[in-house]
C-alpha cells in the first residue's frame, strides 16, 4: 500500500476527525444565524455591505445568502442548498437554510458523545422511511 499524498495551496491546512466535524457544524451555524431573524412575519430587515461599500438591505434570505462571502467549504454547502431551492422553486431558501441548520445542531451532541456520524445518517435516513409509514 502507497502512502496517501496530499497537495494543499498555500495557507490551507489539512485537518479531519470530531474537532472538524463540529467545526464544520459550527461554520454552518453561523450561516443559518445570519438568516434565522429574517424567517416570520415579524423578520427583521438585514444590511450588507460589499467590499465595494455598497450597502444592500433585505430580509429576503436568497439575498442574503447570495452575498455572502463565504469561504468555508462546509459552510459553502448551505449556500449551494439555498441557491438550489431558490432556483428550482424561487422560495423558501430561508426555511431550507434553518431545516439544514437545525439538523446539523441535533447532531452536534451526538458528535460529542462519540457516535459515529454514519450512524447518525443511517438514523435520519430510518426516520425518513417511517414518516411515509405514519
Amino acid at each position: 500500500m502507497q502512502p496517501q499524498i496530499i497537495i494543499l495551496k498555500e495557507g490551507t491546512e489539512n485537518s479531519q476527525g470530531r474537532s472538524q466535524l463540529i467545526s464544520n457544524i459550527n461554520a454552518c451555524q453561523v450561516v443559518m444565524d445570519s438568516v434565522r431573524t429574517t424567517l416570520g412575519p415579524r423578520g427583521m430587515d438585514k444590511m450588507i455591505v460589499d467590499g465595494r461599500g455598497k450597502a444592500t438591505i433585505s430580509n429576503d434570505g436568497a439575498t442574503i445568502v447570495k452575498l455572502l462571502d463565504v469561504v468555508h467549504p462546509a459552510a459553502k454547502t448551505i449556500v449551494n442548498i439555498a441557491k438550489s431551492q431558490d432556483a428550482e422553486v424561487g422560495d423558501g431558501t430561508t426555511s431550507v437554510v434553518l431545516l439544514a441548520g437545525e439538523f446539523l445542531k441535533q447532531c452536534k451532541s451526538f458528535i460529542d458523545e462519540g457516535v459515529h456520524p454514519q450512524v447518525i445518517i443511517k438514523s435520519y435516513r430510518k426516520a425518513t422511511d417511517r414518516k411515509s409509514v405514519v
